[in-house]
This record gives C-alpha cells, sequence and structure tokens, in this order.
C-alpha cells in the first residue's frame, strides 16, 4: 500500500516544484519587460532587484517544499541523516565561505599580504576541507550516530556521560556563535550598499526574514538543498568576477605586473613584494591559515554536516567535491583580494577600514555582474547564517533547555522550540550587527576572529581526542573549553596584557587552538580515567558497518 502510493506523491511534489517555477519566471518576465521601459540607470538597478527577487522566490519554495522533513529533531537537525555527498559537500562549503571571507578576509588579507594571500584559500581546501573529511568525516558520522548524538554538546555528554560538559559546551555554542553571525551582516552591508545604496538596516532585516523563513520551514534539508545552488551560484560567480575585475586592469599578466610596481614603506621596502607568493609577513599569513584552515575541525557548524551525510560510502565522494569547492571558491576570493592595492587611488583603507576593499574593486562592474555579487555574497552568507541558526538553537534546546527546565519535552515541542530561538537568534545577532555598525567597533575580520578563535580554541582538541583516543577525559575537556574561551575574552577585554603576538584575534585564536592539542593529552593523563566499560562500548562502533538504508535519500 505504502509502495503505491510512493509515486503520486512524487508526482505531486514534482507539479508543485514546476508550478512554483514556472510562476516566478513568469512573473520575472512581465517585469523584466517593465523595466526595458525605463531610463537607462534605473534599468540596471530594477533589473539587479528583480533578480534578487527571483533568487528568494527560489529559496522560500524549497523551504516550504522541505517541510515534510522537519517534523522531528532528527529530520530538522540533521535531515533525517539521509543526506547524500553532493548536497553534504556543498553544504559543508557553503558554510564555510560566507560574506566574512569573501569581503572582510579576502579585502584585508589582500591588503596586508597581497598576492600571497591566496594560500590562505589553499590551506582552506587542504586542511580545512580535504584532512577534515580524512580525519573526521567517518569517526564523527559513526560514533555520532551511535550515541545517537545530534549536536556537538550533545555529543560530549554521551561520550562522556557528563550532563555538566554538554551544558558547557551549549553555552558557549550560543554565545561565541553570535559575534559569528554579526560579521556576516556587517559583509552584506557593503555590497548592498555598493549595489543599491540601500539603508545597512533594511539590508540586515531583509536577510533575517527570508532566511528565518526558509530554515524555520524545511530545517536542515531545505538549507542542504539551498546550500548547493548557492553553491553552484558561489563557483561560477568567483571565477566570473575574478575574470571581469582583472580585465579593467588589462588581465592577468598585466594585473600582476601592476602590483609588483606597488610599494608600501609602512610595510615593507622590499620592491614587488605585493606580487610575491610569500608575501611581506609569511609569519602572520601562516597564522591566517591555520585559523580559517585548522580552525574548522572544531566548529560546531561545520562538523555538524558530517552528522547528517548518509553513509560512510557518501563521504568518499564528499571529500573530493568538497575540496575540489574550496579550492575554487576560497582560492578565488583570497586570489582576487590580492590585487586589491591597484584599486588604491579608490580606496580609503584609513577612513574607510578594510570591509571597503572588496566593494570599491567591484563597483565599476556592469548591473548584470553586480547583480552577480550580490547573489554570490548574499548566497554564501544566507547558506552560513542558516547553518550557524540550526547549530545554536538546536544546541540550545536539546543540550539545556531539554535536560534542565523541560523534562519530559515531546518531540513536537522541540521542533517548535527550535523554530522559536531561531528567531530569537536571528534577531539578536542582527542587533549587534547594527549597534557594530553604528558605533564602527570593529573590523569583519576581528570580530569573526573572536568567534573562530574562541570555538576552535575550545572545542577543536577535545572533539578530535575524543574521536580517537580512549584516554581523553571530561577533565580535560573542561580544562580546554576554559583556556580557549578564556583567552579570546582576554584578548577580547585586557589586550593589553597579553604578548604582543596574541593581540590580534587571529594570532590569539591560533594559539588557543595549538594550546588545546597540548592541554588535552597533558590533562588526560593525570585526571581520573574514564569508566573503562563506557569507553569500550563507545569505541565499539567503529567496528561495525554502519550503512544507512533511506529510500527518501537526496544528494545521490
Amino acid at each position: 500500500m505504502r509502495s503505491s502510493l510512493l509515486f503520486p506523491i512524487f508526482f505531486f511534489r514534482l507539479l508543485f516544484l514546476l508550478t512554483f517555477s514556472i510562476l516566478c519566471v513568469k512573473v520575472f518576465v512581465i517585469l523584466t519587460v517593465k523595466v526595458k521601459m525605463l531610463p537607462f540607470g534605473e534599468k540596471g538597478k530594477m533589473m539587479k532587484l528583480l533578480i534578487l527577487i527571483l533568487y528568494f522566490a527560489v529559496l522560500i519554495g524549497i523551504g516550504l517544499y522541505c517541510r515534510k522533513h522537519a517534523t522531528d529533531v532528527n529530520g530538522f537537525v540533521l535531515g533525517g541523516r539521509s543526506v547524500g555527498p553532493w548536497l553534504t559537500a556543498f553544504a559543508y562549503g557553503t558554510s564555510y565561505f560566507s560574506a566574512v571571507v569573501f569581503v572582510g578576509y579576502a579585502g584585508q588579507f589582500g591588503w596586508k599580504y597581497g598576492i600571497a594571500a591566496t594560500w590562505a584559500g589553499i590551506g582552506n581546501a587542504i586542511i580545512g576541507s580535504l584532512l577534515a573529511w580524512v580525519i573526521l568525516g567517518r569517526r564523527t558520522r559513526i560514533m555520532t550516530q551511535h550515541l545517537d548524538s545530534a549536536t556537538m554538546p550533545q555529543f560530549f555528554g554521551q561520550r562522556f556521560a557528563s550532563p555538566s560538559l554538554k551544558v558547557s559546551a551549549s553555552v558557549i555554542i550560543f554565545i561565541f556563535l553570535i559575534p559569528y553571525t554579526a560579521s556576516l551582516y556587517n559583509g552584506l552591508s557593503r555590497l548592498f550598499g555598493m549595489a543599491f545604496h540601500m539603508d545597512y538596516s533594511v539590508c540586515i532585516l531583509l536577510m533575517a526574514v527570508l532566511t528565518a523563513i526558509y530554515v524555520i520551514a524545511g530545517g536542515y534539508m531545505a538549507t542542504a538543498i539551498n546550500d548547493f545552488i548557492q553553491g553552484i551560484i558561489m563557483l561560477v560567480g568567483i571565477v566570473v568576477i575574478i575574470a571581469a575585475v582583472l580585465n579593467t586592469k588589462g588581465g592577468f599578466m598585466a594585473a600582476l605586473a601592476g602590483l609588483a610596481q606597488v610599494s608600501d614603506e609602512t610595510v615593507s621596502s622590499s620592491p614587488g613584494i605585493f606580487a610575491s607568493f610569500f608575501g611581506p609577513d609569511p609569519l602572520n599569513l601562516f597564522f591566517v591559515v591555520l585559523l580559517t584552515s585548522l580552525g574548522t575541525w572544531g566548529l560546531p557548524q561545520m562538523v555538524q554536516k558530517f552528522y547528517a551525510i548518509r553513509d560512510e560510502q557518501s563521504i568518499k565522494k564528499g571529500t573530493i567535491i568538497s575540496t575540489l569547492f574550496a579550492l575554487v571558491v576560497a582560492g578565488g576570493c583570497y586570489f582576487l583580494g590580492g590585487f586589491g592595492r591597484l584599486f588604491s587611488d579608490q580606496i580609503d583603507v584609513a577612513k574607510n577600514g578594510y570591509d571597503s576593499i572588496i566593494p570599491t574593486m567591484l563597483e565599476n562592474l556592469g548591473p548584470a555582474l553586480i547583480a552577480l555579487v550580490v547573489i554570490l555574497v548574499l548566497s554564501a552568507s544566507m547558506s552560513t547564517l542558516s547553518s550557524l541558526v540550526i547549530a545554536s538553537s538546536s544546541t540550545l534546546t536539546i543540550d539545556f533547555l531539554k535536560d534542565h527546565f523541560f523534562k519530559n519535552m515531546s518531540e513536537k515541542r522541540q521542533v517548535l522550540t527550535i523554530r522559536i530561538l531561531i528567531v530569537v537568534f536571528i534577531a539578536i545577532s542582527a542587533a549587534i550587527a547594527l549597534v557594530q555598525y553604528k558605533s564602527n567597533v570593529t573590523f569583519i575580520a576581528q570580530l569573526m576572529g573572536i568567534s573562530w578563535g574562541a570555538l576552535a580554541g575550545a572545542f577543536l582538541a577535545p572533539f578530535l581526542y575524543s574521536l580517537y583516543w580512549k584516554g581523553t577525559t571530561a577533565a580535560s575537556c573542561f580544562v580546554s573549553f576554559f583556556v580557549g574561551c578564556g583567552l579570546m575574552l582576554v584578548n577580547m577585554f585586557l589586550p593589553s596584557v597579553l604578548p604582543e603576538i596574541m593581540r590580534s584575534p587571529i594570532n590569539c585564536g591560533v594559539i588557543a587552538m595549538l594550546a588545546g592539542l597540548v592541554i588535552v593529552p597533558v590533562v588526560s593523563l593525570i585526571t581520573a580515567r574514564p569508566d573503562k566499560a563506557l569507553i569500550e562500548e563507545t569505541f565499539a562502533c567503529y567496528d561495525k558497518s554502519t550503512v544507512v538504508s533511506q529510500k527518501t535519500a537526496l544528494g545521490k
């Protein structure tokens, strides 16, 4: 009986998507005809706006379509652990790269290090994607399923039979993902201002509302499908934009020759240093590579992608796809930023900050390319934002409220609570972004560095050792949490007490992360050993085959 209903259900779903798509296209065509009658300047602006409207309509349509996957906690948070390699790889990649990378990191580090900033993109591909999938992918997928954990705090709680460890992790995640999210809004505001001369507040509200709609409606599956679409846009967009920008300077070879003529005595006295593949400051560049690459291993919203993948075989395909994606997108972003100094006659870094570099490089492109840029960065940012809000809201619900305030919370009520907290999380981060913008507190890279450094410093070492080493103790995890978050809080509020090298949030984050890799084994050796029976039962999962049969699996 069930099988006899599959075709009609599939047919109606397909009909819904086709009808929705045709309607969107029809509206788009009608409006396009109207736009052609406008003056040239208004025409370009309206065309950009129409493309955005069509893009938003598709995202919301997918969110509504994926409601069937979001009826319980497992479905809402992990897509029923039925997501295939393509969707998972693109979800990983698009969550990795956002307006923070494209506008903040690419602009600032491209200006500081020139073409050598490309090393950050290469590191993201090799360390942040390839090695992350190889070292973490399989073990994370198997152990989290074995422990029935949907979040990183839940993993820690189950792995060590420690409710306090779970609560501590959930609080850290909720607090430090907020500045991460705020940095996304900051990056987007720059591009929207360039493209539409739109008020920053309107941009924030628009992005927040649209992301909330499709995430609340469809949960993780809607996010994964939208991430795939957004990933395609990012791959095509970054290649086209690099070509267009370099073309304004006579092509790649001419741009490289021009960059070799640029000098800045305050940075280096060496001629042609910004065209060198080693740059003026290799040591600090190395810290950037480490934080943005190795740091992803400890970010809850990144690691969670491994929880949701359909089976172990999918991990092999996902590894290749994710690595190539990172190489093109991340490598392309930093490569583009490396040519920022060719536009120094148009950029006032002292007045407008590093975050103005990339928007200035793009502002003379045609209306169609500007629209592509906006959608590119919007895609990257909305995919990252959706991952962040799911990670933080599910963590707070499952790992904090459910166990300590609402003991008998039903599946339905948990999903409802997660949806409510998504709204709260987005509202708080949007408010912080507005305050940050009005007060001009810091640059995107610094805001992001604080969040990334705290999370990676706290979680990378405990999570990695917990997957591989039976001797890891709960006490060592607590110490790593304290040191990672403590160092970043000191960096934020009392930077003068730290050594010079640690006053940068990025450098401080790297040191916190590396310190954790030493702290966890040392503390584990001098603290009480975990329960032997619990550990043996936990690690027995690696000896089993964990292939999941799921007829509704997507992304084959």
